[in-house]
């Protein structure tokens, strides 16, 4: 069994080794990725509102009320 102390270390060190190589977006990609993802679950969350009453409308038809 090896000691854990350096099997933490080695990992540590293999982490930072990893994220030095990752490129990091830029404010301003950073910010328009926001904004897509911001757009999308607005118009996700539309859609399912829309679904659902239209759904609703089914059922109370279905349903005589």
């Amino acid at each position: 069994m090896t000691n854990p102390i350096k099997a933490i270390q080695t990992l540590y060190f293999e982490t930072v080794a990893e994220m030095k190589k990752c490129t990091w977006p830029t404010r301003k990609e950073l910010g328009r990725s926001t904004a897509v993802v911001l757009t999308s679950l607005a118009i996700l969350t539309v859609m399912v509102m829309v679904f659902d009453w239209v759904s609703q409308g089914f059922v109370r038809l279905i349903a005589g009320m």
